[in-house]
């Protein structure tokens, strides 16, 4: 069996390594000229650990990442601690895996290399602009065609793959957030002179503010060497643009009454969720691990000025799809879940709950599933976030 990729990136190579694993024979068509490794940092949650041992890459993963000891949520006008999430060992006992974080680029590099050692053909400068679904081919900017038994669209949020099955556009809605994002050595922290920063840079962890209307997230990677941060905050963009020239000024005015003197972090970037899944933190873990890689790849990579945010949603979706479906699908069940009115099926809903078995508990409503739970929270979506953005960066230009 032949395996077509469109997209090398994190997915792409992910899925590369993974049919290779399996004795498929695997072609992967790359849009840019070179594959190069860039990036900023991200997370990568348990379930996405566990992912990495699937695919044997976890000793490098392991050697190239940090492990994460906990996840710090602080309220936005003081820093004064909210909610302390033990990870560390307590990752391992409870969710299955270690929660690391990790330089985009280093992730990047030990996924292409492995696709490589297994022997995956990786062709680049092969941009797909449509796809013969009669005869499982992609037709290339340059009007050549390449078949193959199975095609998988790896090519983002904004997937010229998803757009041909469809046979109509298929944009994405509206987040109504933006994120600033930045890196920083720790030369450049350490020089502030700053006790409160000083603080932050020695802690294996990741630290989150939040408050009304945004967020901001920070957490080292290479080893501490440096620091992701991300800010998110409503969207003041023009419709339909997806990215734009950071202000500065119009960042400290809405961020003016946060935590002072706690903003220096690596260069990455959030992915704005639904609330209905009580997942503030485990999301803003997730997404900010997943699109600290997009966001932070997208903002570094060399490939990266001919492309948008929109292919960097791409990237998310290419790699993040089944966890972003889990979270919205759960989230959107959660709100049906919270908010039924009196009446026959809420009584029905209530009486389903009355000494409920919480080992598995196999309820309809995500909130109480116990196999979806630990789906949501034993997932590990940095590494689908890196799998996501190496499918976008590496796959056809939107």
């Amino acid at each position: 069996m032949h395996v077509l990729i469109v997209g090398a990136g994190l997915g792409g190579l992910a899925c590369a390594v993974s049919c290779r694993a399996a004795g498929l024979k695997t072609t992967i068509l790359e849009q840019s000229p070179e594959i190069t490794e860039v990036g900023a940092g991200i997370q990568i949650p348990p379930n996405a650990t566990r992912v990495t041992e699937y695919l044997g890459l976890w000793p490098q993963v392991k050697e190239k990442g940090l492990r994460v000891e906990f996840l710090d949520i602080l309220r936005y006008a003081n820093g004064k601690l909210i909610l302390r999430r033990p990870l560390g060992d307590d990752a391992v006992k409870e969710l299955g895996g270690e929660w690391m974080v990790i330089h985009r680029a280093d992730y990047q590099a030990i996924l292409l290399a492995e696709a490589q050692r297994l022997g995956a053909e990786i062709r680049t400068s092969s941009r797909v602009i449509s796809l013969d679904t009669e005869n499982t081919r992609a037709i290339l900017e340059d009007g050549s065609a390449v078949a193959a038994d199975v095609i998988i669209g790896a090519d983002g949020l904004w997937s010229n793959t998803r757009t041909t099955i469809l046979d109509h556009p298929s944009p994405p809605s509206e987040t109504g957030d933006l994120a600033y994002r930045a890196t920083f050595t720790r030369e450049s922290l350490v020089a502030l002179g700053d006790s409160r920063i000083n603080e932050l840079i020695q802690a294996q962890g990741v630290t989150l503010w939040a408050g009304p209307g945004g967020h901001s997230v920070f957490y080292p990677v290479r080893n501490g060497s440096l620091f992701n941060l991300v800010l998110l905050c409503p969207d003041n963009m023009p419709e339909g643009t997806r990215t734009t020239q950071g202000s500065v000024e119009e960042m400290r005015e809405f961020f003016k009454d946060w935590d002072p003197n706690n903003i220096a972090l690596l260069g990455d970037a959030c992915h704005p969720t639904l609330p209905y899944q009580a997942q503030g933190a485990a999301m803003a873990v997730e997404d900010g691990a997943l699109l600290g890689l997009l966001l932070g790849e997208y903002n570094k990579h060399p490939a990266a000025s001919g492309k948008s945010i929109s292919g960097v949603l791409a990237l998310y979706e290419s790699i993040r799809k089944p966890r972003t479906t889990l979270n919205v699908n759960g989230a959107t069940n959660n709100r049906y879940f919270y908010h039924l009115p009196d009446g026959p099926e809420q009584a029905e809903r209530d009486a389903s709950f009355v000494d409920y078995d919480w080992i598995s508990g196999d309820s309809k409503y995500s909130w109480a599933n116990v196999k979806q739970q630990k789906d949501l929270l034993a997932c590990d979506v940095l590494a689908e976030g890196r799998a996501a953005f190496k499918s976008w960066i590496d796959g056809p230009r939107l």
